[in-house]
């Protein structure tokens, strides 16, 4: 497994886009911290975002692991080049030659998706540890400690999303087209929603079938964290509204990501087997 990793890794770094990518994605989960920096004073008006409580713990980690997923396209960039790379300067048809087989060649793919997966997500931890300590009202053991279940659900939906973009490599064979591939297919579920919310069923019974989609399976792993601040719950007091939602990621919902995480590989791994390189 080391050494399957390690050939993935060595072709990585020695592709200039992919270094940039890389070096870019984690400047940019560093910025997070820039959002403590928001402040509004206009007038009596004064609002400071990180006074409103999104850095404190156990809330921090909901909020800063919902955020980092929004960055992961440029990680899916480097997925999705790193199979079109190995058509585009036959490396794929290389490796074989050079005895590597078509189930260790998945293999060596699918763990660089688990590398930079575990590797953000402990990024992030790290990030979210720092912020926490400077700006956190609550920094008791067991409350840092409460809702860590976050950190687990980021890193099983970016294997998730990065698996399904390792298969949109495979499949599609050329980075712009695969990335136009995923738009697609994300532009398909919505579509698929609309279709069964107007025809078929409520927005509730919508919602449970679409958690089937692989998309918005992976989307459901981090439920977004805004409705949970005491400044939204203020305003919607105000207005008559009473927000309540369940954050939480349920166990179906992660085990139902891993299923499409195992259908995109054993998919990767067949058009890999059965196509003619």
């Amino acid at each position: 497994m080391k050494r399957l990793l390690q050939i993935e890794l060595i072709k990585l770094w020695n592709n200039r886009a992919s270094k940039v990518l890389i070096f870019g994605y984690f400047i940019l989960l560093t910025s997070i911290a820039l959002i403590a920096a928001i402040k509004f004073d206009i007038g009596p008006i004064k609002f400071h975002l990180a006074e409103q409580g999104i850095f404190n713990f156990p809330y921090i980690w909901h909020f800063n692991t919902f955020i980092a997923a929004l960055l992961k396209i440029f990680l899916a960039i480097i997925i999705v080049s790193m199979m079109a790379n190995e058509y585009t300067y036959k490396t794929l048809k290389q490796n074989l030659i050079d005895g590597l087989s078509k189930k260790e060649f998945i293999a060596s793919k699918f763990l660089t998706v688990v590398f930079f997966s575990l590797i953000s997500t402990l990024f992030v931890c790290i990030i979210s540890i720092v912020l926490g300590a400077v700006y956190s009202d609550y920094t008791e053991i067991g409350i840092v400690l409460t809702d860590l279940r976050f950190l687990i659900a980021y890193f099983i939906k970016l294997i998730g999303f990065f698996s399904f973009c390792l298969f949109a490599g495979v499949l599609v064979k050329r980075s712009a087209f695969a990335l136009g591939f995923i738009i697609l297919w994300q532009m398909f579920e919505g579509f698929v929603r609309g279709v069964i919310r107007w025809k078929l069923f409520d927005g509730e019974t919508t919602d449970t079938i679409m958690g089937f989609f692989p998309l918005n399976a992976m989307f459901n792993a981090l439920k977004e964290p805004f409705s949970r601040l005491s400044a939204v719950q203020s305003v919607a007091n105000q207005i008559g509204e009473k927000v309540s939602l369940d954050y939480k990621t349920t166990l179906l919902e992660m085990a139902l990501v891993l299923i499409w995480t195992a259908v995109f590989v054993w998919g990767s791994y067949t058009i890999v087997k059965n196509r003619d390189l």
